[in-house]
């Protein structure tokens, strides 16, 4: 059996869906004829865990520690306390203090704030892999610092090496929000061309981002989405006991990503139809920016909240499952056009109908469409939002509103693995 060494940040995962992704691999690359071991840092400053998630690891699978240091203690000293709000790379308004850990945080640490961790993980993992080797390295990122760390191993070793982008690194999108200096930015740009241009193949996440990196490195760049795990869903269509009309957010909604226009379109049939304000529960399973929480207040709707906080993942599958519409409104940012967020695809598997916002011709878009999962309407557009709402309400009243029936199956985790094996093993034989 060959052996691959993925190097992941987050491990064991926090609860995001795009966390889960190597997870998932680990756990089923075994049965593809290759044996994961997995470098993660010791003492790390997770923002969360959700330790079911080491149930689904084998108990076989070899975990490799190495120290880390991280500056969020000094600054959650410098603040005061941590923010309430989702992240603070964003466009909302900030102190003085923030202002000031953001312009550290950002020409200090680049290309982020785990880069402490790249030195004495090298220096760790030499001494590991020269008494035992592997065919293949993986790093997985964000952080990015982690493909520094396969960087300098593929020049120090010469062993294939492959990074993963489960998101863009200088065309994402809160780059801008990031006081950064120009020497800053010239730095971060000729690391990411570095890692591009030196590595074996690049793994994106999504199409979109695959035809990025192809314009910019003369690279392989592979894609591999991300799933679902069949096993989450195994089971009968849940429902609710209750006649509400729930729909459900699951994950973290962020300020960036409050769709102001959902909740007004929301709060004119509430307050044009008794039956549907009565009815109607906005479920939202994750943390969620108090900014959100105002907007659908002023929208009339706060007694129709449920915030259910942060949920493990068997609770947010189970929540996925038992909606009547589920939402997922994207950052309303141009550059966030080429992502696909994780829970989509749990999304898919849920079967029921998606209410996405975001750009039409965007990566979420294009899936939505393919699957017939659901629509994306664009953040402004109160018209699509409202005839996707009321022909679901109508079905709601009229017995149920139907699962959706379309092909999911090229984005199962068993499948994606198979074509993670296949790219590993194309890239051991170069």
């Amino acid at each position: 059996m060959k052996r691959v060494l993925v190097i992941a940040y987050y491990w064991p995962p926090s609860g995001g869906s795009g966390v889960q992704r190597w997870v998932k691999f680990v756990k089923y690359l075994p049965k593809e004829g290759w044996e994961p071991v997995v470098f993660a840092p010791d003492g790390a400053d997770y923002p969360s865990l959700d330790p079911s998630f080491e149930a689904e690891v084998p108990a076989n699978v070899e975990v490799l520690r190495g120290p880390i240091w991280e500056p969020y203690a000094a600054y959650r000293s410098l603040t005061g306390a941590q923010s309430t709000q989702v992240t603070e790379i964003s466009s909302g308004p900030k102190t003085w203090k923030q202002k000031l850990s953001l312009w550290i945080r950002a020409n200090l640490f680049v290309p982020d704030p785990r880069v402490g961790w790249v030195r004495p993980s090298v220096k760790t993992l030499i001494a590991y892999l020269r008494e035992h080797p592997v065919d293949v390295i993986v790093t997985t990122g964000p952080p990015h610092s982690v493909h520094l760390i396969g960087q300098k191993l593929h020049k120090k070793l010469g062993i294939p090496w492959i990074p993963d982008f489960r998101d863009p690194w200088s065309r994402m999108y809160y780059l801008r929000y990031l006081p950064m200096t120009d020497y800053t930015w010239k730095k971060l740009r000729r690391q990411e061309q570095a890692v591009l241009d030196q590595c074996n193949t690049v793994l994106a996440c999504t199409p979109l981002v695959q035809e990025e990196f192809q314009a910019q490195t003369k690279s392989p760049v592979a894609c591999i989405t991300n799933g679902f795990d069949q096993e989450d869903f195994a089971g009968r269509q849940l429902s609710r006991k209750d006649r509400h009309f729930n729909l459900a957010h699951v994950g973290l909604l962020a300020a960036d990503g409050n769709p102001l226009v959902l909740w007004q379109v929301l709060g004119s049939m509430a307050a044009a139809d008794p039956a549907f304000k009565e009815a109607l529960r906005l479920r939202l399973a994750g943390k969620v920016d108090p900014e959100v929480l105002e907007a659908i207040r002023q929208a009339g709707l706060e007694a129709n909240v449920e915030a259910l906080g942060y949920c493990d993942h068997a609770t947010a599958v189970r929540e996925q499952r038992a909606a009547t519409v589920l939402l997922l409104p994207l950052r309303n940012d141009p550059q966030y056009r080429p992502i696909l967020p994780g829970k989509l695809f749990e999304y898919l598997a849920a079967r029921r109908p998606v209410l996405g916002i975001g750009q039409p011709d965007g990566a979420m878009a294009r899936v939505l469409s393919q699957t017939q999962a659901g629509i994306t309407a664009d953040w402004a557009d109160a018209a699509s939002m409202r005839a996707f709402l009321e022909q679901a309400w109508q079905q709601h009243q009229s017995g149920g509103v139907p699962p959706t029936t379309g092909d999911i199956a090229p984005y199962t985790r068993r499948s994606l693995t198979h074509a993670l094996a296949q790219l590993l093993n194309k890239v051991s034989t170069l």
